[in-house]
């Protein structure tokens, strides 16, 4: 089969693509809210503690409002390589204005801006790390081992790919009785939609390897703290506290 570019680049710096997504805010909530909501309670800061958190690939900031929302002594750093999500963001979380800020990064690239801080007191990436290699999947979570303070926490929530077909039907099955509307979608795609689908879906990995990532580069305490079909939140804590 011919290798197809990676599109995603082009796709997240379209305004058409941006406004889009801004748009779906509401939409996005209804499936991911809670989600978001049970990283913020997961993450150890105290009611009022001072804490510091990098949102990696943060788009327009969804995660890191649930966590500032959460947590009131907390700040956000978020960061993302699309100049038009940040500037959708900067609208979503302007009641936290001076509780955050962005930082241009391009989580592909590797090489983290000098505008990151050297050491965070958690990490959190949402519905972004499985548009990553797996090879980058795995030297990111070593760069991010290497920003957390000892007992600080890292936590992704993103979906996970089955590698085993009957799972993976199985998954289709549920997923199609919740939301008929999903059936059709898959199966009347154009060619311009499945194309773009292909290339959204190209790098999601199973669960199981991103957990061993976790472990190999040092985190502890490395758990899945909640999974449902192809989505699932994990991460773990650097040792040292």
């Amino acid at each position: 089969m011919e290798h197809q570019p990676d599109t995603n680049a082009a796709i997240w710096k379209s305004d058409q693509i941006v406004a889009a997504w801004a748009a779906q805010a509401a939409e996005r909530e209804r499936n991911h809210g809670a989600q978001w909501r049970l990283m913020a309670d997961l993450l150890p800061f105290g009611d009022h503690e001072r804490a510091t958190f990098l949102d990696l690939g943060a788009g327009t900031g969804a995660a890191s409002h649930a966590v500032l929302e959460r947590h009131p002594g907390s700040t956000a750093i978020l960061a993302d390589f699309s100049p038009e999500m940040m500037g959708a963001g900067e609208t979503e979380l302007r009641e936290f204005a001076g509780r955050y800020r962005y930082v241009e990064f391009d989580l592909l690239a590797g090489a983290w801006p000098a505008a990151l801080p050297d050491t965070v007191d958690a990490v959190i990436t949402s519905l972004c790390v499985h548009h990553l290699p797996d090879e980058r999947k795995r030297s990111l979570t070593g760069e991010i081992l290497q920003r957390l303070r000892p007992g600080g926490w890292y936590l992704n929530y993103d979906p996970v790919r089955a590698d085993d077909p009957v799972v993976a039907a199985t998954w289709a099955r549920l997923i199609d009785a919740e939301d008929p509307e999903s059936a059709r979608k898959r199966l009347h795609r154009t060619p311009h939609e499945q194309a773009r689908y292909e290339n959204h879906v190209r790098y999601i990995s199973p669960l199981g390897p991103q957990l061993d990532y976790l472990r190999s580069v040092g985190f502890h305490g490395v758990e899945v703290w909640w999974k449902r079909l192809d989505y699932a939140i994990f991460g773990g804590y650097r040792p040292g506290a």
